[in-house]
This record gives structure tokens, sequence and C-alpha cells, in this order.
């Protein structure tokens, strides 16, 4: 009996560790990336606009979360505070193709399709934001994602090397937010171990599209 209480003991023990440790990383990552987390007429100009893919329907139909970076990404590249815009997300299935969606999204509202450079391999916040650097030369960039999304991606960027900035589009409530959220801080505590000790490659490199030249050569 008294063993199963010191064993009882030291797992409760260890659970609170781990939610404090848990705490402390999203605490810590909410506080250093804040200062970068701007509204859109006060982003700075950058190199590029990265827009953060999320769920797609087809190569035509993206979901409400994805429609609303878009939108957001757009309006940057309109209002002048980046000449090009990057499209990061998951193409590593034929059937399942985030990033075309995406240029297909942009090209319909007037973007020419050598301002859109596509990354077919972010598959992971961790993955584009190494590719952005790694892959297109990007210095600065402005991020694009919801806001409970942004804080870590801009964290990621720039521990990573990245000048990032973040603007958020949130101009409505997503079905699953609460469920969003928590699994959130779970993905920032997995990135911060990421870019503070190993930095690992991302799951494909390949040779780089420099942001300076024409994103068609990307659209393969």
């Amino acid at each position: 009996m008294i063993r199963m209480r010191r064993l009882a003991a030291a797992a409760l023990l260890l659970f609170g560790l781990g939610c404090g440790a848990l705490w402390g990383v999203n605490r810590w990552v909410e506080t250093a990336s804040a200062p970068y987390i701007v509204a859109p007429a006060y982003a700075p100009e950058a190199d590029a606009v990265l827009i953060l893919g999320a769920r797609v329907y087809s190569e035509t139909r993206v979901s409400p979360m994805l429609h609303d970076r878009l939108t957001a990404g757009l309006a940057l590249y309109e209002a002048g505070k980046a000449p090009k815009i990057i499209v990061s997300g998951d193409n590593g299935q034929e059937e399942y193709d985030e990033v075309n969606a995406m240029k297909t999204f942009l090209i319909e509202r007037g973007v020419p399709p050598e301002d859109i450079f596509m990354d077919h391999a972010g598959f992971s916040t961790y993955e584009s934001l190494y590719r952005a650097r790694a892959i297109f030369g990007v210095d600065r960039a402005i991020v694009v994602t919801q806001g409970y999304h942004l804080k870590r991606a801009v964290y990621v960027g720039r521990a990573l090397g990245v000048d990032a900035y973040g603007v958020a589009s949130d101009p409505r409530a997503y079905a699953g937010a609460e469920r969003y959220e928590a699994r959130e801080k779970l993905a920032r505590a997995k990135d911060f171990v990421l870019v503070h000790t190993s930095r690992p490659k991302p799951t494909y490199l390949g040779e780089p599209f420099p942001i300076t030249g024409d994103g068609r050569a990307t659209h393969d």
C-alpha cells in the first residue's frame, strides 16, 4: 500500500511538472512573438507574404479557414507590403493538394503567376518556415494564418533566422476552434524543442528558388 502511494505521488509530481513546463513554454512563445504580430497597416515591407496552408476540399474549393488566410495575404500583397507571395502547404499526395488550390484562388483574383511561389512540401509550420529561408532565400516575411497559430509561426520563423512578422486572419469564428487551441499548446512545445535543439532538416529540401526570381519555376 505504501509503495502504491509513493508511486501515485511520483506520478502526480511528474504530471504537475509536465503541466508546468507546458504552461511555461506556451507563455514564452506568446510573449516573445507578441511584438511582431501586427495589424495589416503596420506590417513592414517584406520579401514575401507567406500564407500557411490549411484544409482544401478540391483544387478549386478551399476551407473557410484557408479562404480567410488567402484573403488576408492577398490584401497585404495588394497594399504593396511585399512583391511576392509564398503559398506553403501539403502536396504530399496526388489526391490532396493545398498549394495548387491556393495558387488558383490568388490567380483568379488577379495575382500574376510569376509573383506566386509554391512550396509543395510545407508539411508543418516548422517546415514551412525552414523552407522559406533555405529554399526561397527569404530574409523578412509577413506570415499569415489564424491568431491561435500565428504566435508559433512567428516564433519558429524568428528562431530559424527569418525576420518574421505576423498578420492574423480571423474575420469569423471557426467550427472546432477549441480543439485547435488545445492542440496548438502541444504543438508549441514540440516546435520549441525542435528550434532550440536538433533543428532537423525538412522532409524535402531540393534546389533553391530565390524569391527575387519568377514564381512560375515552382509551379510544376
